[in-house]
């Protein structure tokens, strides 16, 4: 198996034996986690309402027989069981929820459709309930696990025109906390990670700006959580460009 290697030497074998499952994992951030976490000896499931993409994504797995591609949307609760089924029923069981599948509507609010604030809602935070309540008897099953949820720095830095996804990501981090609480004498460390601007595309912004953060970074700080000391846990990660755009 292959091992990750961050460019300076670091190799991790945090995902060692380890079934993950990555939500809205085709593309971005959510496939760079996929790639870390079979890098690091994980075997992984990941989601996507595109058929096609999903198989691209499958393909770009450095180990095609340690990651699974699941069509499901989040906002779907029977898809979102049936992608934590699916992946029990592939690798045996389930240690790592990775809630990623997010979308962006950017528009002012007299002027968003209802549609569009529905859909936020549904996939950013209904999508990540979910998510948790399937996957958590399996996280049991196992002993405890990980589930991390992506958030953003904009759940604390609002800003016009972002008031559906800047709701959705301020409602997660309080949904986090919440959840921490009720399952941490089961083993299970929950955790968000909330990063600045990614250069991913994401809500048809700029992808190619290089003071931006990269996915492999996102991805790195999940290693890192993997990695940490059972005794301790980072419940919030903050992380932003080390030189933004003045």
């Amino acid at each position: 198996m292959a091992s990750q290697n961050n460019g300076q030497g670091r190799i991790s074998r945090a995902g060692e034996g380890k079934i993950a499952l990555v939500t809205g994992g085709s593309k971005g951030i959510g496939l760079a986690i996929a790639h870390a976490l079979t890098a690091a000896g994980a075997s992984v499931v990941i989601t996507a309402r595109d058929p096609a993409a999903l198989e691209r994504a499958v393909k770009s797995a450095p180990d095609g027989t340690r990651i699974l591609g699941v069509r499901a949307d989040v906002q779907d609760p029977e898809d979102a069981t049936r992608a934590v089924e699916e992946g029990v029923k592939a690798f045996g069981g389930l240690d790592i929820l990775i809630n990623n599948a997010g979308v962006g509507s950017f528009s002012n609010v007299a002027e968003m459709t209802i549609a569009d604030w529905d859909r936020t809602i549904g996939t950013n935070l209904n999508g990540v309930f979910y998510c948790c309540r399937a996957a958590i008897p399996e996280l049991r099953r196992r002993g405890g696990g990980w589930i991390v949820s992506i958030s953003s720095l904009a759940s604390k830095n609002a800003f016009a025109g972002g008031a559906a996804y800047c709701a959705t990501k301020a409602g997660l981090n309080a949904f986090s906390e919440a959840l921490m609480q009720e399952v941490r004498y089961d083993n299970i460390r929950v955790s968000c990670i909330m990063p600045g601007s990614v250069a991913t595309g994401f809500g048809g912004r700029d992808v190619g700006a290089d003071w931006k953060l990269a996915p492999e970074d996102v991805a790195e700080v999940v290693i890192d959580l993997l990695e940490h000391p059972a005794r301790s846990l980072p419940s919030r990660v903050e992380l932003r460009p080390s030189r933004p755009r003045k």
